[in-house]
């Protein structure tokens, strides 16, 4: 795959509750194809944008579109679940702030080398650092029955996850699994008809199991949130783009502990020490508009999220 496709998600509704100061420090904590990135160095003068990403071909192909503002972006190879040690190695402790659009980028499902997709035939591997030696090989050869059911049906919430589950077991007793096609047809053809004849792809939910078990995304996602609120600035907001339930529920739980207080039902009144330093940037989730859905297929289950931070610390 030689060009870079990539459609940014929630683009104008992202940027706009980012609210970008001119003189501002601020973090992409997941660059991807760069194109969240471009849109806050296009509003900066005096700010420097800090762009993280852990895909080496991700890094490479931003650098090259962002030339142009070489001089205001620092690329970091990282994870975002070090968000905090990554700032600190630059002496950053303090951002006005932090964008995240979550899920795997349209040019990782694209490349068919990288096994991200059921819609071609290559290894199991599904790693966004490929600097990892765990893959979806290992997932998919090596798990237990019981730890193979647990996360297709928590990660995927796939209803057949103990078929599919037990069908991979029983298929791998043969010889190992090694395609994303051979895993295909596992799942195929262990599932009813009536299953089949959805218009979703049968193997959807189980690809996006294996995805987020082999990247650990959800345990990042919640350190990494926890973290990044922390970093803001009086006035810094932090936007999140998810693209699936289990994302979405993490974001506005966290959104939600920050933003209110635990108070027994009975006290006369709130303490003066105790007062929330965040607000929630939008009270309901923001959806792709019907112009983004039209042009975008990938955008059909995005939801967007913001906090600002109101108080600095006591």
């Amino acid at each position: 795959m030689d060009e870079l496709t990539h459609y940014s998600v929630l683009l104008n509704e992202s940027i706009e509750l980012l609210n970008i100061k001119k003189d501002g420090i601020y973090v992409d904590a997941t660059l991807g194809g760069g194109g969240h990135s471009l849109e806050i160095l296009k509003r900066l003068d005096n700010g420097h944008l800090y762009a993280v990403d852990q895909d080496d071909y991700a890094l490479n192909k931003s650098r090259a579109r962002l030339e142009k503002y070489i001089n205001k972006v620092t690329f970091i190879k990282g994870n975002f679940i070090n968000i905090k040690s990554l700032l600190n190695e630059y002496n950053i402790d303090k951002v006005d702030g932090i964008i995240y659009d979550l899920g795997v980028s349209s040019f990782q499902f694209d490349d068919s080398d990288r096994g991200f997709s059921y819609r071609f035939d290559a290894p199991l591997d599904m790693r966004m650092n490929q600097d990892n030696k765990f893959s979806a090989y290992d997932v998919v050869n090596n798990y237990t029955y019981d730890e193979l059911k647990k996360i297709f049906y928590e990660y995927g919430e796939d209803n057949y996850s103990p078929l599919i589950a037990k069908s991979i077991c029983k298929a791998r007793l043969e010889k190992p699994i090694n395609t994303t096609f051979e895993l295909v047809d596992i799942i195929k053809k262990c599932l009813p008809a009536k299953v089949l004849r959805k218009e979703s792809h049968p193997a959807k939910q189980v690809f996006q199991a294996i995805r987020i078990e082999v990247n650990n995304e959800l345990n990042s996602l919640k350190e990494s949130l926890n973290d990044a609120i922390k970093l803001l600035k009086v006035d810094g907001t932090l936007c999140v783009i998810t693209f699936h339930s289990l994302e979405d529920r993490i974001v506005k739980n966290i959104f939600k502990e920050n933003t209110t207080l635990n108070l027994p039902k009975d006290i006369p009144f709130i303490p003066e020490n105790m007062k929330v330093q965040y607000e929630l940037l939008n009270k309901k989730v923001i959806l792709p508009s019907m112009k983004e859905l039209n042009e975008n297929n990938r955008s059909h289950s995005a939801k967007l999220r913001g906090i600002k931070r109101i108080l600095e610390d006591e």
